[in-house]
């Protein structure tokens, strides 16, 4: 059976989306996933609601 160009089109397509899928999975799976309370710590800082001496006292205790 032969295929058609339009069916091989859809399969090149499909195989493409196969392989960005893969792609993004590993690419995922490497990313430094930062730590929600460092997260916090700088949405505190940047509000304003700790100044700086206490923001780098805290993010010296968070990264022990």
């Amino acid at each position: 059976m032969m295929m058609g160009p339009i069916s091989m089109i859809l399969w090149i397509i499909i195989i493409g989306f196969i392989i960005y899928g893969v792609i993004q999975l590993i690419t995922k799976s490497f990313e430094r996933k930062e730590d929600p309370s460092m997260q916090i710590l700088k949405e505190r800082y940047a509000k304003g609601e700790i100044s700086e001496q206490e923001y780098e006292e805290k993010k010296n205790t968070l990264e022990r």
